[in-house]
């Protein structure tokens, strides 16, 4: 079967004065069309990286894309060069990237319609009307109201709520076969969480766009997400469909995680139970598994034997542990 993206043993390195710094180590992961994916673990466990990566977005030096394959459209987008006419034409025209904050990606000098139709004119030629024309859509297409005036203001003027619903018609006006969303609700309050998430399926749903969620709230990926990879330092420790991950986790970082988030189901005042002691310093990090010193599940071969590959457990669902935790 062919995917839309398939990324194989994917390695993203930095070169510190402290030493290298492996943000991405031999990742693996795929998507197809119309899926939505989550991409979780805690900060600093690569997840930013790995689709910066895809994007050739890694600033170098320090950072270098050592390893890997990205294929997209039957071409590995690896081979490309990063500022190449070929790669910049994939970036916004059929790969999107929603960043982070939108403060700090959107020009603060300049107005929204000039930021929206300038991706129109490059990569869909469209002249100056019908770029403004287009941006007015999007603009109404992600609940912004009186959109006509409001193409106007700066970035400064707009709400971190609707700061972010520019970015998403941004990402979305060159009509990209593939989302990306990089925390795209880490800097809004939780109602306008849930209707810039509303708007995005329903993005994927009408234009059968693919969506990438990189996040750590596990409720997002939880609600909205077909397929969730689990990362930590910068490997993928499991992955399977929502389902899989949340009703059986397999793996001790990923049963960590849902024990650390407060339920609704569960009793009342029972305490959370927290991931002891710190992730690891990703300078130098041993061949051995990285989760290993915080792990309550940790054997003797988890010392002596170098970090597991993902393993199959059958039906999609896969793990690297020397272990399952659910037959303990």
């Amino acid at each position: 079967m062919t995917h839309l993206l398939e990324v194989n043993n994917l390695k993203t390195y930095f070169k510190t004065e402290m030493g290298q710094v492996k943000a991405v180590d031999g990742i693996s992961y795929y998507i197809d069309e119309q899926e939505i994916i989550g991409l979780i673990g805690e900060s600093g466990c690569g997840k930013s990286v790995s689709q910066l990566s895809v994007m050739q977005l890694i600033q170098s030096p320090p950072g270098k894309i050592v390893d890997g394959q990205v294929i997209f459209g039957g071409r590995d987008l690896l081979k490309l060069k990063p500022h190449g006419d070929e790669m910049c034409a994939i970036r916004g025209g059929k790969i999107s990237l929603i960043f982070q904050e939108p403060m700090t990606s959107l020009n603060p000098v300049l107005t929204i319609r000039l930021q929206m139709t300038e991706m129109l004119e490059i990569h869909l030629h469209m002249d100056e009307n019908t770029a403004k024309k287009r941006a007015l859509e999007l603009l109404n297409l992600v609940g912004c109201p009186d959109a006509e005036a409001r193409i106007n203001w700066y970035p400064h003027q707009f709400s971190g709520g609707m700061r972010q619903r520019v970015m998403i018609a941004m990402a979305l006006s060159c009509n990209p076969k593939l989302l990306i969303a990089d925390e795209p609700t880490t800097a809004v309050d939780v109602t306008t969480q849930a209707q810039l998430l509303e708007i995005m399926k329903d993005i994927v749903m009408r234009f059968h766009i693919a969506l990438v969620i990189v996040t750590h709230n596990l409720g997002i990926v939880a609600r909205y997400a077909n397929r969730i990879y689990v990362m930590y330092a910068g490997r993928i420790v499991e992955s399977g469909s929502s389902e899989q991950v949340f009703a059986n986790p397999s793996h001790p970082y990923t049963l960590g995680l849902l024990k650390s988030v407060p339920r609704l189901d569960e009793t009342k005042g029972k305490r959370l139970v927290p991931i002891e002691g710190l992730p690891p310093n990703p300078i130098n990090l041993s061949v051995m598994c990285a989760f290993r010193p915080r792990c309550p599940y940790r054997t003797e071969i988890c010392d002596g034997e170098p970090w597991p590959e993902l393993r199959s457990l059958g039906n999609g669902h896969s793990i690297s542990c020397f272990m399952d935790i659910r037959k303990t």
